[in-house]
C-alpha cells in the first residue's frame, strides 16, 4: 500500500484519518499526521481521554458513529470486525493499523515474535542477541516504543525486533522476515470469538512470506503441529523435549545446534526450563546473524524481564517473586514447574479476570507442586467489581477437586492476601505470584498489578 515513509506521509497530505484509541502508542501516529498534513479524528470510549494536540475528539459510548473520512487507524484491542468498520469499508474507507503501515514502509529485516507464552522474553533475547553482534537494534510492537514515529532513524542495516499480539496480526497482510511462533494454547477467548479464531491469528505471522523468509517453530507444540501445511515457506524447529530432529533440541543438560554443543544450561542465569525453551528460540531465529561466544554473553548476563519470575524481595527468610505476566494457567503451571524442579516450598498468589479457560489441569499442579493457595478475587457483600468475572472460586474448586484438604485461602483486596501469606509463611518458603488470570478485574493491567504486589510486600 505504502512503498516508504515518505509516500505513507503524501498519501495522507490533505486526507480526513481516524485515529481509534488514544493510548500512548497512539498519540505519536497523532503528531505524524499532523505533520503530514492530514485533518486528525480522534476517537476514544473513554469519554475522558484527551491528548495534547488541538484536533476533532468523538469521546464516550457512540465514539464510532458516523466515522467519515479516508482511512481510520485503530488500535489492537478493538475488534476489526466492529459494525462501524465494516460500514467504514463499505464506503471506501481504508481500516488500517499502525504496524501494519510499519510493516510496509520499514527499510530494514524486521523479525516478528508472537506466542502465548514466552514472546517478550523471545523477543528481548533476540533484540539481545542481536546487539551482543554488534547490530543497532529497535524493538517495539507490544514492547518498546512504537516503531512508525522512528522510521526516518532506521537504517536498511539495521534490525526491527517485534513482539506481535493476536490482535495485532487479526489484520496483517505481510509477514516479518524472519516469524517466530513459542506456541499456540488457547488465551484471549474473552477477544476471540473462538479458539479457531484465535489460532488463525498467530499463523498470520507466518503467512504470506516473502522469498528467502522462514519461520522457527515449536516441535513440541501439539496446535502448531497440526496446522503446518497452512505455514508458507521454509521450517526451522526447537525442542525442548529433546527430539533430535529438530534444528535445536535440549539434551543432557545442554542446548545442541544439530551435534554441536551450543550452551551449557547452567550458564543461564534466568531460572526454569521454559526459559531454556526461550534461548533456543532466540538463538535459531537470529543463529546466522549471531554466533555462540554472543549466545554464551547473553546467557550469563542477562537478568530477565520484569514481571517474569522476577525474584524482588527476600524477608524473614521467606523469598518473593514476581510472575504477573501469567495471565492464563498454562504460564503459572510453567511458573510452579520452574520451583518444583529445585525443591522449593511454594506458596502461589493466583487469580483475577476470566478468560474462560478451563482450570483443572492447573488444580491439579497446584495440588501436587505447592505447598498453600492464596487467591486474590472473593466479592463480599456489598463491594463491587468492574463487570468481569473473576477466578477466584473456579481455581479454587479445581484445587480442591483435586485434593479436598490443601489449603486454599480466599481474600478481596491484594493488601489483605499478603498479609495472610506473610502470617503463613516460613523460613525456606518460596511466594510467587502467578495469577493464570488477566488484571482486569482490578488492574490496568498486569504491571500495575504487580507492582502492587510488590508494594504490599515490601511496605507490609
Amino acid at each position: 500500500m505504502f512503498e516508504n515513509f515518505n509516500d505513507f506521509l503524501d498519501k495522507m497530505k490533505g486526507k480526513t484519518v481516524n485515529v481509534v484509541g488514544l493510548g500512548i502508542s497512539n498519540k505519536p501516529l497523532i503528531e505524524i499526521l499532523l505533520k503530514a498534513g492530514a485533518r486528525v479524528i480522534g476517537r476514544d470510549g473513554n469519554p475522558n481521554a484527551t491528548v495534547p494536540y488541538d484536533i476533532e475528539l468523538v469521546l464516550g459510548e457512540g465514539y464510532l458513529d458516523n466515522l467519515e473520512g479516508d482511512y481510520t487507524f485503530k488500535s489492537p484491542g478493538i475488534r476489526p470486525d466492529k459494525e462501524q468498520f465494516l460500514e467504514f469499508i463499505g464506503k471506501g474507507g481504508i481500516l488500517l493499523s499502525e504496524m501494519e503501515v510499519f510493516f510496509d514502509v520499514c527499510p530494514c529485516k524486521i523479525i516478528g515474535i508472537t506466542g502465548s507464552d514466552g514472546k517478550t522474553t523471545t523477543t528481548t533475547l533476540i533484540s539481545e542477541l542481536l546487539k551482543a553482534s554488534g547490530y543497532k537494534v529497535h524493538i517495539g510492537g507490544n514492547i518498546g516504543t512504537p516503531l512508525l514515529p522512528v522510521t526516518k532513524s532506521i537504517k536498511k542495516d539495521d534490525i526491527c525486533v517485534v513482539e506481535l499480539s493476536s490482535f495485532q496480526l487479526m489484520t496483517m497482510k505481510k509477514a516479518p522476515d524472519i516469524s517466530v511462533i513459542t506456541n499456540i494454547t488457547p488465551n484471549h477467548l474473552d477477544y476471540h470469538l473462538s479458539y479457531e479464531e484465535y489460532i488463525e491469528a498467530k499463523l498470520n505471522i507466518a503467512k504470506n512470506k516473502a522469498e528467502g523468509s522462514f519461520t522457527v517453530l515449536n516441535l513440541d507444540d501439539k496446535t502448531t503441529g497440526e496446522y503446518l501445511e497452512s505455514i508458507d515457506g521454509d521450517k526451522r524447529f526447537f525442542s525442548l523435549n529433546g527430539n533430535e530432529k529438530a534444528d535445536v533440541f535440549y539434551k543432557d543438560g545442554y542446548i545442541y545446534c544439530g551435534k554441536e554443543a551450543v550452551l551449557n544450561i547452567e550458564d543461564i542465569r534466568i531460572p526454569g526450563m521454559h526459559n531454556v525453551a526461550n534461548y533456543m528460540t532466540a538463538y535459531l531465529a537470529v543463529k546466522e546473524l549471531t554466533d555462540k561466544d554472543a549466545l554464551l554473553k547473553v546467557a550469563k548476563e542477562f537478568n530477565g524481564v520484569p514481571y517474569r519470575i522476577e525474584f524482588f524481595a527476600e524477608k524473614d527468610g521467606v523469598k518473593y517473586y514476581d510472575d504477573s505476566i501469567a495471565s492464563g494457567p498454562v504460564r503459572t503451571m510453567s511458573c510452579l514447574d520452574t520451583f518444583a524442579r529445585q525443591g522449593e516450598k511454594i506458596i502461589l498468589v493466583a487469580g483475577g479476570a476470566d478468560k474462560k479457560f478451563d482450570f483443572a489441569e492447573l488444580g491439579r499442579q497446584i495440588a501436587k507442586k505447592a505447598k498453600a493457595l492464596y487467591l486474590v478475587g472473593h466479592i463480599p457483600t456489598g463491594k463491587e467489581l468492574k463487570p468481569v468475572e473473576n477466578t477466584a472460586e473456579k481455581i479454587k474448586n479445581a484445587v480442591l477437586c483435586a485434593a479436598p484438604d490443601f489449603p486454599v485461602y480466599v481474600f478481596y483486596t491484594m493488601e489483605e492476601t499478603v498479609k495472610a501469606v506473610k502470617e503463613y509463611a516460613k523460613p525456606g518458603d518460596v511466594v510467587v505470584l502467578s495469577p493464570a488470570s488477566t488484571s482486569f478485574d482490578k488492574y490496568k493491567n498486569f504491571e500495575v498489578r504487580g507492582n502492587h504486589f510488590k508494594e504490599c510486600v515490601k511496605n507490609g
